[in-house]
């Protein structure tokens, strides 16, 4: 039983970072961006948040480094697409090389290097509770506040004029424009929004997750966050439990290696991109609940002059 409730305890921390990332491509995809470049931004935020923590000792700056570095890389982003339209893939692409270079040329001072170690956060009270206290009360803060964060973007964008505003941009841009809104704006502030929740991902990784800074350390997490998003159709609600199912994925490779399961190492850790292939194949078995669920104008640039 304490086993298990470790195997959850770390599946919530792995799954953060995804979860963390999937709710920024959400907030890019309902504003009709489609942003691939979440691997190149979580890595160039995961060196930025481990450099300023390290230098500072101060993990809450770190996670502040991150957020900017993440909603830097996706300012360039959104230059290219919403100011130039450019193509929104191939734009995305090059993010994503860009940032896995630059992390990998400007961390090479800081590998091998490794943060203090803190003290571990937990509730009072609640975290000497039986099973639940080890399983859902001494997790690091980023935890409860992405849970947070997932219940206040779901009552923003379906509770609030502005998460309307927002939706109403990702389905019909022209639309928007012509009631006044600026949409080039709006797509603007939400591929930075959307940036810096891929930095506080990729800080999280390298500040909390694995206090340490190693190249390509995000290792496909920005691919499965993209996956995740229309795993979740669009909902943060579904996109934080299919972080935790990723997550719980990836614990649980670990976990039957520790039990001593006689399988292949390599094969335990194909399990995330396997799921992540799996669920995407039986997404896209059924295309037209994914059109309705879809915003209609994902991944079309915009032109108010035309």
């Amino acid at each position: 039983m304490n086993e298990f409730a470790l195997l959850l305890a770390a599946t919530f921390a792995a799954g953060t970072p995804l979860a963390l990332a999937a709710m920024g491509l959400l907030i890019n995809e309902k504003a009709g961006v489609l942003n691939l470049g979440a691997e190149g931004m979580m890595l160039v935020a995961a060196l930025a948040g481990f450099a300023v923590a390290f230098h500072t000792q101060s993990p809450f700056l770190g996670f502040l480094a991150g957020a900017a570095a993440g909603a830097a890389l996706a300012a360039v982003f959104a230059l290219l697409v919403v100011g130039l339209n450019t193509n929104q893939y191939a734009t995305g692409l090059a993010i994503s090389l860009l940032g896995a270079g630059l992390s990998a040329f400007f961390g090479l001072q800081y590998v091998g290097k490794k943060l203090v170690d803190r003290e571990a956060f937990s509730f009072p009270g609640l975290a000497d509770i039986p099973f639940i206290g080890p399983a859902l009360f001494k997790q690091h803060p980023m935890v409860y506040i992405t849970v947070a964060l997932c219940l206040g973007l779901a009552w923003w964008l379906f509770r609030t004029r502005s998460g309307l505003v927002l939706r109403s941009v990702g389905e019909n841009p022209q639309a928007a424009h012509a009631l006044g809104y600026g949409v080039r704006g709006i797509r603007v502030a939400a591929v930075l929004a959307g940036g810096a929740m891929c930095g506080l991902a990729g800080a999280y990784l390298s500040v909390v997750y694995a206090p340490l800074w190693v190249e390509g350390m995000v290792a496909g997490r920005g691919w499965i966050a993209l996956a995740l998003t229309v795993f979740a159709t669009w909902r943060p609600a579904r996109a934080l439990l299919g972080a935790y199912l990723f997550g719980g994925v990836t614990m649980l490779q670990l976990s039957l290696q520790g039990a001593g399961v006689d399988v292949s190492s390599q094969l335990m850790s194909m399990l995330p991109y396997l799921a992540t292939i799996v669920v995407l194949v039986l997404i896209s078995r059924n295309s037209a609940w994914i059109r309705l669920n879809m915003p209609a104008s994902l991944g079309q640039p915009f032109d108010p002059g035309k």
